[in-house]
């Protein structure tokens, strides 16, 4: 899940911007922007760190294991090849 500090700073420096006539209103307007950023990014098709990280090492893995089976297919095709000649 996305990190609600991040999100709260966010709207906070998005509240700042905010003309200084319309700032009265500062808490409600950081509120919406806080509510507005958590729908947009909810709609998002978006992992965690965690989640990326178990993803990476299983891809990780695979690699080894796939180089190792190409290394295994080159030699009985050597083999083969060698027995064939």
């Amino acid at each position: 899940m996305i990190d609600l500090n991040h999100i709260d700073e966010l709207a906070r420096r998005l509240s700042s911007l905010v003309p200084p006539g319309l700032r009265e209103s500062r808490e409600e307007l950081q509120a919406t922007f806080k509510t507005a950023l958590q729908a947009g990014l909810s709609k998002l098709d978006l992992v965690t760190r965690e989640e990326f990280e178990v993803q990476r090492a299983v891809l990780l893995r695979t690699r080894e294991k796939l180089d190792a089976l190409e290394q295994a297919v080159v030699a009985l095709e050597n083999r083969v090849s060698d027995k064939n000649a």
